[in-house]
Order: C-alpha cells, then sequence, then structure tokens
C-alpha cells in the first residue's frame, strides 16, 4: 500500500489554544464559532443544518465518513457549517446504495476540513472555558497571520444570521388539496420539519423572514409554523414584532429552536448565550404534563430566560432539559401557540418527540371547528 503523506494543518482558538491535524480535501481557511455535536451518525443532515451557519463543526464521533453520503440525507441546498474538525476522516465508504464518498463531497461544497486532530482534547477545552470563535487552516500554519484573521472574526452574540440561510421567495410545499394550510416563516428551516408537516395533511407555504404579518395572512392559513435557524435570537427585532402580531391573529402558533427564541421574545422572555449550548441526538427531555421522558434531538446554543417566565403569568413550561434543567419547551396560557427548543423531526435522531407535530394539527382542526 502506498503511503500518502498528509499536509499539515491547524485549529487556533480565540484564547490562543493551538491544536495540530492533517489536511483532508481542500485547502483553504474557515473561521466561526466552534462547537460540538456528540452524534453517531447523521452527518449530512448535521453539515447540512441552516442552524449551523457561522460555526465549525468538531465531531466528536471518532470515525467520521464510513457510511458515505446519500443525496436525500440533507436538510438544505448545500453545506451549511464553517468547516470541519475531526479524529479519522474516512475516505472511503461501505454503505449500500451510497451516492458518494464525504471527501468528494467536502471537496464539492468547497469546505475546508482537519482531521487527526485530539477532539477530545478540545472538546474538553471548549466545556471548561465556553464556547469561542476560532480558525482552520490547511492553507498556512502561521500562528500570527492566523491570530490576526481571527481577531476580526465577529461573536456569535449578537449576529443576525438567519437572512443568510432563509429563502428569498415564497414558495410551496406538500398537496395543494390537502385538508389544513400552513403559513411557515422560514429563519433557517430544516428540509425535514416541511416534511413532518406536509406528511400530516399540511399544504404549506413557506415565507422569507422579513415577510410581513398581513402578507403571510394573505393567503389565509389556518395555522403558523416558527422554524429553527442559526444566529442570535435577540438580534431579530423586526421579526419579533411580526410574531407578536402572528400571536395575537388567533390561529394556532407552533416553533421549534429559533422559532421557539421567536416566540419567547415576543412574549418579553430574555434569551441568553449558553456556555456550550446542547448539539446532539441524545438529550433527555421531561414532558411535565405526561411526565414522560423524551430523548431528544437538538441543536442551540442560546436559551430562554426560566426567571423572566416565572414573572410572566401567561408562558408556561412545558419541558426541562433533564441534564441541566434548562427551559425545552412553553406554550402561551392567553393564545393559541406553543414552542420547544429541541428538534421534533429528529433528523437525525430518536423519534420521541414527533407527536408534537400531531399535537399542532390537532389545535387546527379544534380551531377551524
Amino acid at each position: 500500500m502506498k503511503y500518502i503523506k498528509k499536509k499539515a494543518a491547524v485549529l487556533l482558538l480565540a484564547d490562543g489554544t493551538i491544536f495540530h491535524g492533517k489536511a483532508v480535501g481542500v485547502d483553504g481557511i474557515a473561521t466561526g464559532e466552534l462547537c460540538f455535536n456528540t452524534g453517531m451518525t447523521g452527518y449530512q443532515e448535521v453539515f447540512t443544518d441552516p442552524s449551523y451557519f457561522g460555526q465549525l463543526m468538531i465531531t466528536t464521533n471518532a470515525h467520521i465518513g464510513n457510511y458515505g453520503v446519500h443525496n436525500a440525507e440533507v436538510e438544505s441546498e448545500n453545506m451549511k457549517i464553517a468547516g470541519l474538525i475531526c479524529k479519522n476522516f474516512n475516505t472511503g465508504f461501505s454503505r449500500d446504495g451510497g451516492d458518494g464518498d464525504l471527501e468528494t463531497y467536502f471537496i464539492e461544497q468547497n469546505k475546508v476540513v482537519i482531521s487527526d486532530v485530539d477532539t477530545r482534547a478540545v472538546v474538553r477545552h471548549i466545556r471548561d472555558k465556553g464556547a469561542m470563535n476560532a480558525i482552520i487552516s490547511t492553507a498556512t500554519t502561521d500562528i500570527a497571520e492566523l491570530t490576526k484573521l481571527l481577531a476580526e472574526v465577529p461573536s456569535m452574540e449578537g449576529l443576525e444570521l438567519s437572512s443568510s440561510v432563509c429563502t428569498e421567495k415564497p414558495y410551496f410545499v406538500g398537496d395543494e388539496n390537502a385538508t389544513h394550510r400552513v403559513a411557515v416563516l422560514d429563519l433557517g428551516v430544516k428540509r425535514n420539519i416541511l416534511t413532518c408537516l406536509s406528511d400530516r395533511d399540511c399544504y404549506l407555504q413557506v415565507f422569507p423572514m422579513h415577510i410581513s404579518y398581513e402578507d403571510m395572512k394573505a393567503w389565509n392559513p389556518d395555522g403558523f409554523f416558527l422554524s429553527n435557524g442559526p444566529g442570535d435570537p435577540s438580534a431579530m427585532p423586526k421579526v419579533i414584532e411580526e410574531v407578536k402580531k402572528i400571536t395575537a391573529d388567533g390561529k394556532p402558533v407552533f416553533g421549534i429552536c429559533l422559532g421557539h427564541q421567536a416566540l419567547a421574545l415576543s412574549e418579553g422572555i430574555t434569551t441568553y448565550k449558553m456556555h456550550n449550548g446542547h448539539r446532539g441526538i441524545n438529550h433527555p427531555v421531561i414532558n411535565l404534563s405526561t411526565k414522560k421522558a423524551e430523548v431528544t434531538s437538538q441543536n442551540h446554543g442560546f436559551g430562554i430566560s426560566e426567571e423572566d417566565i416565572k414573572n410572566n403569568p401567561n408562558v408556561e413550561v412545558t419541558h426541562v432539559n433533564l441534564n441541566d434543567d434548562t427551559v425545552e419547551g412553553i406554550k402561551l396560557t392567553n393564545k393559541n401557540c406553543f414552542s420547544v427548543q429541541y428538534h421534533p423531526e429528529s433528523s437525525p435522531g430518536p423519534h420521541d418527540s414527533r407527536y408534537l407535530f400531531d399535537e399542532f394539527v390537532t389545535n387546527i382542526k379544534s380551531y377551524k371547528n
């Protein structure tokens, strides 16, 4: 077997910590907030999730790429992560029916990857120090040069990113003869969320994030959906004003992830930057109504204030994270609205929480009757 010497690569964190690795695929430099995902499967869905826009991904699973890629397993039209840091990058794959290998996929997407990194050490470092910006480079290992470039990267806190990933024009999903019509506010929606709604006899019109409530209402939907997406939720004041109008409409509203945070902000509940956030497919959440635990798929770096909820009689906590007691779901007691912080469409992840889509459709049916 011919030995192929890999080119040196480097990972530099905002606090000056340096990790060394090897280049995979294209040469280049990538920057963004460093985050880690603990899922052992579903890497293609993760890489194409719009909620990861502007972030450098560390995969904690030791092997990435072993089952290649499949054309149907994407959550948006292209890769959304800024770049990838991993331990072992597989250039081949063993999956029957696979459409290609992961290295070729990254090259086609022009995304920088570095492998052979001590990812356990990186994750332990940011678990202690918190999420921070970083830079990866296969083009140069000059730390002084990379430090200058890293200093120019904006903080995720206060950064609005949804406008970079949402649709520019409204479009339709599903059967136009479906029983229910749902208006989707696209803040960076995943395709599988739209599938979960259309599979439940809903015809969807997906609207850009800067659409007005009046334009959405003109389509005469039976309910409204507030999607997931990237960035700081508090950096979207105009969107929050439109969400206030949406929730005052009286028709059912369902929000996921960034949509959940937007719903909270519309009710005066503040958001905050988490130390590291939740990203993986095994996060335990308890439903306070049923007292049942759910294993959930999560991807968020911001949360909503539990203290503010306690001081707001119109907002009730419905779901709580069993790892750290953070708020994972709310409902408005005076409006027909509810939301969750995690991803019930579970792509990737377990399907414990897909009943939430059924609850939304039930709310629509009740409203129409």
